[in-house]
This record gives structure tokens, C-alpha cells and sequence, in this order.
């Protein structure tokens, strides 16, 4: 149903510039996705308007020049670095006589193609089928049209109606499914709430590292590549942090410039791993030279997701192949803000786990609790959790115990249970049994 370049097929690349619009290093990011998705860039032709021209998109006068070049290339296929309208598109390939792909067909086909889980695949599809929906009349512009008498009626109409029905039809079906996934999802989110496992969660640019590091914190074995959107599918494992104690570490999509809106729509369940983390590590390219213009546009997609309140810990990748040294920086708190590091040589990552853990860490208090005798679940999770210093049984059969913890996750410990905790900051309970040994 959803037309995808063939596997290094020819093709030739269209590029407009648009004043204040365009920037210099997106013909390089459009040749990188147009190989991603399997193309064979054969040809590249460049143009500069105002504003774009209603029939051609480029103006028939370049229409005509990269039709003679699909000619003069054997090309079989023409892709825009930019959004068509389905007039437009139609339009080319009748001038053509090829294959025409804009910017959201080219990133939703790489999508297609990389999507490995059930999930991911859905995603894909539905925003496929939304892209596609707006462009049935294509497939169908051989059968008469509509001619307004009674009798007269072609059956392409009718045919394009049964395909919208049959699209509606598969698009509520698919909500179905990932309405299911979400709730999936939020069942394990509270579970990680409950044994209060804090998530981080790692985002940036694609193709800045995010996979690589992952795989490095915590020894698996996710896909990463040096290619655009290696990573769709949120891969989630348990990273134990040195001194704090265990977090959920989440790999997630990249972001690209003028992501399609029907991806940021099918992704928001993947994204809400995002949304919910309770610190965000913002992978960036350190080797790139438009690093801060990527991370501006990641902050963008952040926005657009409701995650932009999230604090962030700026992670500068690839340190290996530029001149940067390790280092961390921090603010006028002394709270880190920035890490350098590698994550192909390992170089800095001491510094990320220890940045992590002193994030974690800021908010630790330590003292006494009085548990009462039904405590004992409680009890357990707050070993688990955190560090007991001292336990010590209560005449009312409860305990008494000294601990070091972080202060939200205690919260969060005692909200589970309905309760309010309330921390004695002394140097020993209140009360301990007869015959025990106070602290």
C-alpha cells in the first residue's frame, strides 16, 4: 500500500533553498537519509525560490531540468528534501514519469524499514496510512471521474471511497492496538513507581551515540550503527548506579530536523518513556559542528511532547574524535550540568555515572523511622531501596530504623502504603525496646 524505494535504486535529489528558511548542512542530513533508505543518489539539483510554486513545487523550469536528468541518469525515483502537497506530487511524476518522494515519505519509509517490534511496527503503519490517506487519488486517476449526471458516476469515486472507509477502518483498528500497548506500558511504569526505581531516560539527535552508550552503561546488546534512526524501538534495562543503587535506563528514538508530525503523533507512546523519566540525558554529537543548532531542535521535539520540564544532564558524546578532554561542568550550585565523553572508548564515563549519582544522590537525608508491627513490606522495600544504618525492634513490636536515603524515594515508598513518613533527623530513636542496645 505505501510505495518504498527499492534498495539502492537511482535517484535524484531536489533541493530548494526558501530565504530564512533553509540552512546550509540540510542537503548534507537529506543525502544521509536518502541512502539510509536504501537510494542510490545519482544527481543532485539545487534551487532557490521564494516561496514554492503552486504546480512543480520547483517551477516547470526546473521540473524540465530534473526530468532531463532522470533521463540522463536512468533514474527511476525523485526525492524532495521538502513536504509536497498530493497535487504537487501528482503533478511530478505525470511530468516525470517516475517514482516522486517528499521529505515525510522518505523518513517514514526509513521508519518502515527499521521498525523491528510489534509496537514499532504499528507506529510506523499508522502514520503511513495517515500520510497515504491524503493521497489516494493517485492510484486511481485511470478510472473516469465523477461527471455530475445521474448515471455518470466513475467508478474511481466510488473506489476511492472504499479505500478511505477501508483506511478509516485499519486506523481505529490500530489506535485499538496501541491503546493497548500504552496501557501496558503505564502498568510498568507504576510498577517501577512502586518499588520507586527512578528512570533515565536518553534522547538526542539521531545518530549522536545514544545506542552506543546505552550499550556501554549497561552491557547490552542494543543495535547501534553509525546511520540515521538506527534505534525506533525503546529498549528499557536495569543500570546499577555506584553508591545510590538501581535506576531504569531507557534508549529512545532520535530526533530530526522537521520530524513528520504523523511520526511525533504514533510515537507518543514510545515517547512517553520520555515524558515520564525522571531525568533526561541529552546525547550530543560533540564532533558535530552544528551540535548546538541539533540540540536546540531536540529541545524543539521536547517541547511538542510535554517533556520540556524534565530535567536534563547535557551529555557530550565522541569526545574520541575531537580534541576535548573529559571533564564535567557545573553550575553556580555545584550542580553538574554537562559531561565530555566517549562512549566508544569508554573515556568520561566514570564522570557520567558519578554526575548520575550526585543527581540522585542531592536529595538524600538521613535519620530514624518508626514502623509500626504491619510495616513489614514497608520494611523491606526500604532496604531495598536505600541504606539502613541501624535496625532496632520497638517495645510495640515495630522497629526503629536509622536510615540514609533519597528523600523522594522515601516519599514515594510511604505513598504506596497510604502513609505520611515522618523522619526523627536525630542521632537515635525515641524510644527502643526494653534490654536493646540503644544506637
Amino acid at each position: 500500500m505505501f510505495e518504498r524505494p527499492g534498495s539502492g535504486e537511482r535517484a535524484i535529489l531536489v533541493h530548494v533553498d526558501f530565504p530564512g528558511q533553509s540552512e546550509p548542512e540540510d542537503l548534507l542530513e537529506f543525502t544521509d537519509l536518502a541512502v539510509s533508505a536504501g537510494a542510490q543518489p545519482v544527481g543532485t539539483v539545487l534551487s532557490s525560490r521564494k516561496v514554492p510554486e503552486a504546480r512543480y513545487f520547483i517551477g516547470s523550469g526546473k521540473a524540465e531540468e530534473v526530468r532531463d536528468l532522470l533521463v540522463a541518469e536512468d533514474a527511476g525515483l525523485v526525492i524532495f528534501n521538502h513536504e509536497l502537497g498530493p497535487s504537487q506530487e501528482r503533478n511530478l511524476e505525470q511530468l516525470f514519469q517516475a517514482r516522486v518522494l517528499d521529505r515525510t515519505g522518505l523518513i517514514l519509509d526509513i521508519f518502515a524499514r527499521r521498525a523491528r517490534s510489534f509496537e514499532g511496527k504499528l507506529q510506523v503503519e499508522l502514520a503511513q496510512l495517515k500520510h497515504l490517506s491524503t493521497r489516494l487519488i493517485r492510484g486511481w486517476t485511470h478510472l473516469e471521474r465523477q461527471k455530475g449526471g445521474i448515471g455518470l458516476r466513475g467508478p474511481g469515486e466510488t473506489q476511492l471511497e472504499t479505500d478511505r472507509r477501508l483506511l478509516g477502518n485499519r486506523i481505529k483498528q490500530i489506535h485499538k492496538r496501541l491503546d493497548k500497548v500504552r496501557s501496558q506500558r503505564a502498568q510498568g511504569r507504576r510498577a517501577r513507581e512502586r518499588a520507586a526505581v527512578p528512570t533515565v531516560s536518553l534522547v538526542g539527535y539521531t545518530n549522536a551515540g545514544k545506542s552506543t552508550l546505552f550499550n556501554r552503561l549497561c552491557d547490552a546488546d542494543v543495535y547501534a550503527a553509525d546511520q540515521l534512526f538506527a534505534t525506533l524501538d525503546p529498549t528499557l534495562r536495569r543500570f546499577e548506579l555506584p553508591g545510590f543503587g538501581p535506576v531504569v535506563l531507557a534508549d529512545t528514538v532520535g530526533f530530526v530536523r522537521k520530524l513528520p508530525h504523523e511520526l511525533v503523533a504514533a510515537f507518543r507512546s514510545t515517547l512517553e518513556e520520555t515524558l515520564e523519566a525522571d531525568v533526561l540525558l541529552h546525547v550530543i554529537d560533540a564532533h558535530d559542528p552544528e551540535r548546538q543548532t541539533r540540540l536546540e531542535q531536540v529541545n524543539e521535539v521536547l517541547d511538542a511532547i510535554g517533556a520540556c520540564d524534565v530535567p536534563q544532564l547535557l551529555v557530550y558524546n565522541k569526545i574520541d574524535l575531537t580534541a576535548e578532554p573529559a571533564r564535567l561542568l557545573r553550575d553556580a550550585d555545584g550542580r553538574v550540568t554537562r559531561i565530555w565523553c566517549s562512549a566508544a572508548s569508554g573515556e568520561g564515563l566514570d564522570l557520567l555515572t558519578q554526575a548520575l549519582g550526585e543527581y540522585f544522590l542531592s536529595d538524600q537525608v538521613q535519620g530514624w523511622l518508626l514502623l509500626s508491627p504491619r510495616a513489614g513490606r514497608l520494611r523491606a522495600a526500604i532496604y531495598v531501596t536505600g541504606e539502613v544504618l541501624q535496625d532496632i525492634p520497638d517495645d510495640s513490636g515495630g522497629w526503629w530504623l536509622q536510615v540514609r536515603i533519597s528523600e523522594q524515594k522515601l516519599a514515594g515508598l510511604y505513598r504506596n502504603e497510604g502513609l505520611e513518613y515522618v523522619l526523627n533527623p536525630g542521632c537515635e530513636p525515641v524510644h527502643v525496646a526494653a534490654g536493646a542496645q540503644a544506637p
